[in-house]
């Protein structure tokens, strides 16, 4: 059974994103992701962000574990916020830093 990971971290990062996407996928892993980046240029609202967030948390519920995309070691108060909620339903917490120096 392949393991399902949540990506989170800051929309401002889509490259990074994507090249996590390609080498969890690649790995046989099911990945879910932001499917929109509002800070990489996608245009929405503050309506569309709450929205978001309560979406993305139910991506967080489907996972198996989170890898956060902390590129230079950057968490945003909404990624902490996942973290976070991540930890307390159980889900192991990976990150792109952490990784990338070993």
């Amino acid at each position: 059974m392949a393991k399902i990971i949540c990506l989170c971290g800051s929309t401002r990062f889509y490259d990074e994103f994507r090249e996590a996407n390609r080498r969890e996928t690649m790995a046989g892993k099911i990945v879910l992701a932001p499917g929109v980046f509002g800070h990489a240029g996608d245009e929405i609202t503050e309506t569309d962000k709450e929205l978001l967030d309560i979406l993305h948390l139910k991506k967080i519920d489907m996972a198996d574990e989170v890898l956060v995309i902390d590129v230079d070691g950057y968490v945003g108060s909404s990624t902490i916020a996942e973290i976070d909620y991540a930890k307390k339903h159980g889900k192991p917490v990976r990150y792109l830093t952490r990784e990338a120096n070993q």
